[in-house]
């Protein structure tokens, strides 16, 4: 009972970081900023740019830079509360906390105007975009590009194989990877032609999974089944973490998450975060 009322009491007094607030302005420090990149202009395409608390514009003239981390979202899914939208991103900040260059980005629609909130729209402009504008935040706002992360949650954990490794270039831009609740591979998706039937899915997915590398990759929120989907690929550089959520939150619904298949939990102090967090540390030194 004492014990019970222990953890009632730590979790009532835990304190998640607040996300930095939206912008309709230019890209400034701590602060969410949407951006249109150049090539879709006049549309609705974006993506999310939050600079480090200590950047400046004269950066360059001062010889500095920044690790890069690099987000994708999850679906729209509100049982989960994930709007599927790059401003309801969380997870990448919580780590490093205006630290990084945080980038969150879109998925664009098949239609070219607008951003998909449910799995992948048009892959190979998705994939396009990354190639053209993660390099492009680098030498724009001194970016280091030889630390950036790619991370992800739900939909975006597979979308860090499934897009992040789609190809050798796009595979060049990362230092280290991490996602969050779901892996490529490892389930079917039915009614999705790229993730079904398993057994074809699954071979694509090793296939782009082999272009890892051995570079870092970080999984919480992973089971038995990723570990065995990787086991063939590659022993070097992964990481798994367990993410208790009861443990951090109670109940669910509660005050700060309706549902524990959710991308805020970096956003509240807890082991798990200090563990991921030295190893985003480590991953990108």
């Amino acid at each position: 009972m004492r014990t019970a009322l222990l953890l009632i009491a730590t979790l009532a007094q835990a304190e998640d970081i607040p996300l930095p607030a939206l912008t309709e302005g230019p890209p400034a420090p701590g602060r969410r900023a949407t951006i249109t990149a150049p090539e879709y202009r006049g549309t609705k395409v974006r993506h999310l740019l939050t600079l480090p608390e200590d950047w400046t514009p004269d950066w360059k003239a001062r010889g500095r830079s920044w690790p890069v981390i690099v987000e994708y979202t999850g679906n729209h899914f509100p049982t989960s509360g994930s709007t599927g939208e790059v401003e309801g991103a969380g997870l990448g900040y919580g780590l490093m906390r205006g630290r990084t260059i945080w980038v969150v980005l879109p998925y664009v629609a098949k239609d070219g105007k607008n951003n998909e909130r449910t799995w992948w729209g048009d892959v190979d402009a998705t994939v396009r975009y990354a190639k053209t504008n993660v390099p492009r935040v680098c030498a724009e706002f001194g970016g280091d590009p030889g630390r950036v992360a790619l991370c992800g949650f739900s939909r975006g954990a597979i979308g860090v194989s499934f897009l992040g490794l789609h190809d050798n270039e796009i595979a060049g831009l990362w230092r280290a990877f991490w996602t969050h609740d779901h892996f490529d591979g490892v389930r079917e998706w039915k009614g999705q032609e790229w993730g079904s039937p398993l057994a074809r899915y699954r071979e694509e997915a090793v296939a782009r999974l082999r272009r890892l590398g051995g570079r870092p990759l970080l999984i919480t929120g992973g089971d038995e089944g990723t570990r065995r989907l990787l086991e063939p690929i590659t022993d070097r550089g992964v990481t798994f973490l367990t993410v208790d959520m009861k443990a951090l939150y109670g109940k669910f619904p509660n005050e700060a998450v309706p549902h524990p298949h959710t991308d805020r939990w970096p956003l509240r102090p807890s082991e798990v975060r200090r563990k991921a967090e030295r190893w985003l540390e480590e991953a990108l030194r």
